[in-house]
């Protein structure tokens, strides 16, 4: 039996996470925390950052738990953040986890697509062409050589 493996899912909004997430969970298996369903399920504004600051840490305890029993975990954060991810990627290895990065991407017209697809579906936050166009300089990418330092998926 494999031991247990963090999977860290990194991209944009839009750009596949979501689907990939929930192919995974069912065909590895694995659990999944998604901190956008877990908002809209306790009734919190998706856009509430101080709520989701508590629930992402509070999801990554949980993980950290899951992780010490053995099992598979998704973590569908976004990781927009270089840092955000070598400190998860870290922890996990310290808890003997193997860590996998999948890093999903799609061109700013093709993201802008699928997010006007998807605003107003429930459960999701509307998200508009603006914003989006104001993230994707913030985001910070992985290269080769960090890709380099994640276990192959």
């Amino acid at each position: 039996m494999p031991g247990p493996r963090l999977i860290l899912l990194c991209g944009l909004p839009g750009s596949g996470k979501t689907t990939l997430a929930r192919r995974l969970a069912t065909d590895l298996p694995a659990v999944r925390l998604c901190p956008d369903e877990w908002l809209t399920n306790l009734g919190i504004h998706l856009y509430d950052e101080k709520a989701r600051d508590l629930l992402e840490r509070q999801l990554w305890r949980h993980a950290q738990d899951l992780l010490r029993l053995g099992q598979t975990v998704i973590l569908e954060y976004g990781f927009w953040a270089r840092s955000e991810r070598d400190e998860l990627r870290l922890a996990a290895r310290a808890l003997g986890a193997a860590v996998e990065l999948r890093y999903l991407e799609a061109p700013v017209e093709e993201l802008w697509r699928r997010l006007r697809d998807r605003n107003g579906t429930p459960g999701t936050a509307p998200i508009s062409r603006d914003s989006l166009e104001r993230w994707v300089p913030l985001f910070e990418a992985p290269d080769e050589a960090e890709l380099a330092l994640y276990d192959p998926a």
